[in-house]
């Protein structure tokens, strides 16, 4: 497959999970959402590659433990969470502020383009916030969910770049930190009583969902976005990384029918322009 066409496509179902997710919010809880969506990944992923690998103890074994609770847990369930109070639009474009955090935390050093690309951004979630008000109090729980899911991201980034330097194959670490993660979703929905089964919940539209966000979102993109990187480098693919949230609004407001306030039009292109200068 063309790497331009592999990244492109990878975007725009990453973009599309944010709707996807919205509507299965109105049956299933981000927890049960959580769990369906990686179960369903992991057999993808070993339907991929049903190869087994041994780590080197727990000094690696930490790290894939530590990505689970992260990146696999921790960051999607906020993320989910986070739509029960704002909009799709208002998550996906928050939650792409996941790169400044990274930068953030990592001990590089900062160019001044970082500084005013993270000022603009954190403008544009103010003015975003501020346009959710005219709609609800909850708003702001929301948009403050996502903002913390974009931070812990950050934080499963820096967590599978030390994961990368082991010399294992990506499909296997990343099945790893989804095993691992499962274990700590499981502990919620022991509390939920485990997943409903009532008949009404496994309509054709949410078995639709669940697979797209199982196979395509989780698994598939993961084999896709490889094949980007391979062909065309990081640099070239990691900017279109950009496009997620502006498939996730126009999604939104053809699929959802959400409406965007001047306010939130201005927030979403101070925090775009604010991704972008930052990757100076």
């Amino acid at each position: 497959m063309n790497g331009y066409a592999a990244a492109s496509l990878t975007v725009l179902i990453w973009g599309l999970t944010f709707v996807s997710t919205k509507i299965l919010l109105l049956t299933f809880t981000p927890v049960e959402i959580l769990a369906i969506r990686f179960i369903i990944g992991s057999i993808a992923l070993f339907a991929i590659s049903p190869r087994f690998f041994h780590s080197q103890g727990w000094k690696e074994e930490k790290y894939f433990i530590a990505a689970g609770a992260t990146g696999i847990f921790l960051y999607y369930f906020l993320e989910n969470a986070s739509m029960l109070w704002t909009s799709a639009s208002n998550s996906g474009v928050i939650v792409s502020t996941a790169p400044l955090f990274t930068a953030l935390f990592s001990r590089e050093k900062k160019s001044k383009w970082f500084f005013i690309g993270f000022a603009s951004a954190v403008a544009g979630i103010a003015m975003m916030s501020l346009d959710s008000l005219g709609l609800s109090m909850e708003s702001l729980i929301g948009d403050f969910l996502a903002l913390l899911a974009a931070a812990l991201w950050a934080v499963y980034a820096i967590i599978t770049k030390k994961i990368s330097t082991f010399g294992y194959l990506e499909i296997h670490t990343v099945r790893r930190s989804f095993i691992y993660g499962l274990m700590f979703i499981s502990i919620p929905l022991l509390f939920w009583n485990g997943i409903g089964m009532e008949r009404n919940m496994f309509t054709a539209e949410n078995i639709f969902n669940l697979l797209f966000l199982g196979v395509f979102a989780s698994a598939l993109c993961f084999v896709l976005w490889n094949i980007a990187v391979k062909k065309l480098g990081a640099m070239k693919t990691s900017v279109f990384i950009y496009l997620v949230p502006v498939v996730t609004v126009i999604a939104s407001s053809i699929i959802l029918k959400e409406s965007l306030g001047a306010l939130s039009v201005l927030g979403t292109v101070l925090t775009l322009a604010g991704l972008f200068l930052s990757s100076h």
